[in-house]
């Protein structure tokens, strides 16, 4: 069995954690003119890759979204095979918790309060004025949600088919979506990136809100309509945003996103994939599938996820 692994820096950690996990095959890092492998452990490779792989029977990919894979050109039976968590969701908790204590606290107003050296105390705010809807009720969007429920505030989620989730009113479909915006006060967006998510985050969506709105975005940059955001935070429609992910990374340095007061910025870092945890992942599923079994986080190709 050979194993090739396509990153677009250092793969070598890659390739000697998997050949310790499976020692009877060959596992290398991708040059070109390569014999074609029949596993593959990705992060955005380029098309003259898979197409020099005739005989994949697993893409593998080192996080959880997968929307630069379907930008490219696959072979029909190759599975497209995602990460479940290794390690990331209670990341993404720790994220979504620390933006929405900040400003529910208003942490920041304390901040800034300091720098200035005046002693002020704010007027505490009631947890049940401030719903935390979950945007997406995958494995990691589940996680954030049950993370938030156990600080005690109102909790919904939406996704496209129904979850049940313990402390969490959950919503699904496209007519349901309305009813969850306007039950939401703080937004966190955990979807996948498709051609019927991207720039679901725009005027309409966000004005949907709760007056004094709040925006987490998490997930994909495509996802938010980077013009909406700053007229309805200078109105007073929505209170902030915390952003990880952006259209365009890295973040222009005159993006009007920089210098805006209102918007907290991080570079795309409130998950990292954790190579010791998914390289036993992945081991595990490349075993699993040479004995015949099926494995989880198989992308269905016509959802994009």
């Amino acid at each position: 069995m050979r194993i090739t692994v396509c990153l677009p820096e250092k793969p070598e950690p890659w390739v000697q954690g998997l050949q310790a996990e499976l020692p009877d095959a060959e596992v290398l890092a991708w040059e070109p003119g390569q014999p074609p492998a029949d596993h593959a452990v990705v992060w955005a490779p380029p098309q003259s890759f898979i197409d020099a792989q005739p005989r994949l029977q697993a893409l593998f990919n080192i996080g959880a979204g997968v929307d630069a894979l379907m930008k490219l050109s696959i072979p029909a039976g190759t599975r497209i095979v995602r990460l479940d968590d290794a390690g990331m969701s209670v990341q993404m908790a720790e994220y979504v918790c620390h933006a929405l204590i900040r400003h529910f606290r208003e942490f920041d107003v304390y901040e800034a309060e300091a720098r200035a050296g005046r002693w002020v105390y704010r007027k505490p705010r009631e947890r049940a004025d401030f719903p935390v809807g979950i945007l997406g009720l995958g494995v990691l969007g589940e996680r954030v949600a049950k993370a938030v429920a156990q600080f005690e505030f109102p909790v919904l989620g939406w996704s496209r088919s129904r979850k049940e989730i313990e402390g969490v009113r959950t919503y699904a479909g496209e007519a349901r979506l309305g009813d969850f915006l306007v039950g939401t006060r703080m937004l966190v967006n955990l979807l996948p990136l498709t051609d019927a998510t991207r720039g679901i985050l725009n005027k309409t969506t966000l004005s949907a809100l709760r007056p004094g709105g709040y925006l987490v975005n998490i997930a994909r940059g495509g996802h938010l309509v980077e013009d909406d955001l700053i007229p309805l935070l200078d109105s007073g429609q929505l209170a902030g945003a915390t952003l990880d992910v952006f259209e365009t990374e890295p973040l222009p340095a005159a993006h009007a996103f920089w210098r805006h007061p209102k918007i907290s910025i991080t570079p795309h870092g409130s998950a990292r994939t954790l190579r010791r945890e998914s390289i036993a992942q992945i081991a595990g599923k490349i075993r699993a599938l040479s004995r015949g079994e099926a494995v989880a986080g198989v992308v269905d190709l016509e959802r994009g996820y």
